[in-house]
């Protein structure tokens, strides 16, 4: 595309896709950013196609630095020429307590409607990892500490499962047709596990760069071990927010650990329940933060 020849200036301009690559921002979020809120104004080609200058990546940038201070998108706007130091506004209704409570109010009314919007509105105004951060994992936190023995528990369960692995599979869809990057397997530890923990850390993934292939069950220690050496996947990430049986713990993923030449990693509340009893397993912590797993990832496939 021609369009940066339009700046009379000749500074560098970006389109939507670069910007996006740049800050990890998708254009989705940028466009919301724009035409909401005000808070960056690109230029445009006589076509119409936005394109950005060095000070709009540097104001997107405070923009999220803003965001990870916990302000809400809808306040950043009068402090982004203001120094960080100043004091944080008051969160308004729809700060992030509020929409963790809704997100969870809407799981125990099996309402799938409402978790579509909260799904689809938190991602289009903050990125994944603020969203992850934020709302996903704390929220998932909280509805299994409520499940514990409460009736209709297992429903509200299979229902978040199938809502997130259908949004995010369409995700991992077209971020695998679009990346480059070193491919995962990722599924969960084990039937009692739960798809939860494994989908919350391939949305993770994909936003950093990650070709992903997720499995919707667990698979024995040998069977994995196959898929690995076959496929030729750069690290196996196995995800569970429970304890898990002492014999998978402590003998089979060792072994596994053991046998394959490629990094063998743990993430969710598993990486926290375990830890003591896998330090000197052979096996990698990663965390029980999916975001934090992630960024812990990259230097065990640079060794």
């Amino acid at each position: 595309m021609s369009d940066k020849a339009i700046d009379p200036t000749h500074a560098p301009l970006y389109p939507i896709r670069e910007v996006s690559r740049l800050t990890g921002v998708n254009s989705v979020t940028l466009r919301a950013w724009e035409r909401r809120y005000g808070l960056i104004r690109p230029q445009r080609t006589p076509k119409g196609h936005r394109l950005y200058a060095r000070h709009d990546i540097d104001r997107i940038e405070l923009i999220l630095q803003w965001l990870n201070r916990g302000v809400p998108v809808s306040q950043v706007h009068d402090l982004l020429d203001q120094p960080m130091s100043v004091e944080i506004p008051v969160p308004e209704a729809g700060d992030w307590p509020n929409q963790r409570e809704q997100l969870i109010l809407a799981v125990e009314a099996l309402d799938l409607e409402r978790l579509d919007t909260l799904y689809n509105q938190a991602l289009a105004l903050y990125p994944v990892s603020i969203c992850l951060h934020e709302l996903w994992q704390p929220a998932i936190l909280q509805l299994e500490e409520r499940w514990n023995g409460q009736l209709g528990a297992l429903l509200q369960q299979r229902l978040l499962e199938g809502f997130l692995r259908t949004r995010i599979g369409t995700r991992l869809y077209h971020a695998n047709l679009a990346s480059h990057g070193p491919q995962l397997l990722i599924t969960h530890l084990s039937e009692e596990s739960g798809a939860l923990w494994p989908l919350l850390f391939t949305l993770a993934a994909i936003d950093s760069g990650y070709r992903v292939v997720l499995l919707d069950a667990p698979l024995a220690p040998g069977e994995l071990g196959l898929a690995v050496n076959r496929l030729r996947f750069s690290a196996l990430v196995l995800a569970s927010g429970r304890a898990e049986p002492s014999e998978l713990i402590r003998r089979q993923l060792p072994r596994l650990a053991d046998q394959l030449t490629v990094p063998v990693c743990l993430t969710g509340p598993i990486t926290r329940i375990r830890a003591s009893e896998l330090l000197d397993s052979g096996v990698e912590l990663l965390s029980d933060d999916p975001v934090q797993s992630v960024s812990r990832l990259r230097p065990l496939l640079s060794q």
